[in-house]
């Protein structure tokens, strides 16, 4: 089973015959399926703490949460993944006790993995924000200050440096940048529409073309089609949301209009403030740390390229269309309502199946337990509904209600939802096992 992309691994061979360094520096290559271990016994060394990670990512959650910062026509997703993949195979290089995820490094044991982690972070951030070049700088400044200068400082900034280089000319042609061309709807009952009161342009309408970061190909988990508008499952579905997802809804409890509201922001946003705080809370290390967000970003970056990839194949009409329509869908159990509006207001410029928060947070939810287990108490506060905090006993149960909170928001159907679970637990599960968790044994080798 492939680990990663062909078109990524074409490109990176490319770049590794080239990648010739000055004396003291290095020479990185991409992996491939049987990249040589490292061989040297891995010396006992202090263990870095994992907080310069967390730093890095909430400096990039502040980043894509700037108005104007974040490129329009590219997906957030992407440039978190680019962001912690440099991370750690820049700290992985000198750690040595899992496999890289793309670029493999002979980097010398004593550099020092924070600083690894800083340069990689940092030149990773400039070339893909450069107008936020100062507030990177800043922060770059502010974390490489904490790691006393001497050769490891350095060996480890050129490392960094080195590894974010070569992962960014990797992913500069991966189809992020094509410009599609305009989105013309379709006209027959449950074709996708731009929706009401807003009528939205969809943006990310080839997204799902876009080069893979661990699967080999966006349509690689592919859902089954949703069911026909005649179905008694497709209008039970409708129905479901035309109760809970109204802006006058009478049937809604006030939790769930609470859940409806809290988790409309951008949903990767929530699972890395989760992953902020239970990594914190678990004092992990720098390589479990640097692990983790790579795992979880990745699960993220390929779980948006799946869904886009998906929504663009069956182009489901959103629920507000449905409901509104629902006179020309054919179904006899469905009851039109022209006037009706969701709780969230506007609806996200695509179509409906699969969500794309169960997808993210099912992928989210993974990941997380795959490291610490399902089971940990943390609580979540949200820019969506400020003043309030909601707290979970396991991260299984705050999928869940991520994924369901769009059937309250009036935004999709459970057809949506259960769709994007699947989807999202097969992309994780791949990730898992194929992109940054298989360990070297004991000893390094």
């Amino acid at each position: 089973m492939k680990r990663f992309s062909v078109r990524l691994f074409a490109l990176g061979l490319a770049l590794g015959a080239a990648a010739v360094l000055a004396a003291g520096a290095y020479a990185s290559t991409p992996r491939t399926h049987t990249s040589t271990p490292h061989r040297a016994a891995r010396h006992a060394r202090p263990q870095e703490s994992g907080q310069p990670v967390i730093d890095w990512n909430q400096l990039l959650l502040s980043i894509v949460n700037t108005p104007g910062a974040q490129p329009a026509n590219i997906q957030p997703t992407r440039n978190f993944a680019i962001l912690h993949a440099a991370i750690y195979d820049a700290v992985n290089a000198i750690d040595r006790t899992h496999e890289p995820y793309l670029i493999a490094v002979r980097a010398p044991r004593n550099a020092s993995e924070t600083a690894a982690a800083d340069a990689a972070a940092h030149t990773t951030l400039v070339g893909l924000y450069p107008a936020q070049q100062n507030s990177i700088d800043a922060e770059y400044a502010s974390e490489l200050a904490k790691v006393p200068d001497g050769p490891a400082k350095d060996q480890g900034v050129r490392l960094g440096d080195q590894v974010a280089t070569d992962l960014l000319a990797i992913r500069a042609n991966d189809g992020s940048n094509v410009t599609p061309p305009p989105f013309v709807p379709g006209t027959a009952p449950g074709d996708y529409q731009p929706t009401p009161p807003n009528f939205p342009t969809p943006v990310f309408t080839t997204w799902g073309q876009v080069t893979p970061f661990a699967l080999d190909r966006g349509d690689q988990f592919r859902p089954a089609a949703p069911p026909a508008l005649t179905t008694d499952a497709y209008a039970a579905a409708i129905n479901e949301v035309q109760r809970l997802g109204s802006a006058t809804s009478t049937t809604r409890t006030a939790e769930q209009t609470e859940i409806g509201k809290f988790w409309n922001p951008p949903i990767q946003n929530f699972w890395n403030q989760i992953a902020q705080e239970e990594a914190t809370a678990q004092h992990s290390d720098l390589p479990t740390t640097a692990r983790l967000f790579a795992a979880l970003n990745l699960s993220f970056a390929d779980s948006a390229i799946a869904f886009y990839d998906a929504k663009y194949t069956y182009q489901l009409w959103r629920p507000v269309t449905a409901i509104r329509l629902a006179d020309t869908d054919g179904n006899p159990n469905t009851t039109a309502d022209p006037n009706w509006l969701p709780l969230a207001g506007n609806t996200a410029a695509d179509p409906s199946y699969p969500g794309a928060h169960s997808t993210i947070s099912a992928a989210g939810s993974n990941v997380l337990a795959s490291f610490y287990g399902d089971h940990q108490h943390f609580s979540l506060t949200s820019p969506g509904l400020p003043g309030v905090t909601r707290s979970f006993t396991s991260f299984s149960a705050a999928a869940q209600e991520a994924g369901l909170s769009r059937i309250y928001a009036g935004q999709h159907t459970r057809l949506d939802h259960n769709a994007g679970v699947l989807l999202g637990n097969d992309v994780a599960g791949f990730v898992l096992h194929n992109a940054l968790l298989r360990a070297h044994d004991s000893s390094g080798k």
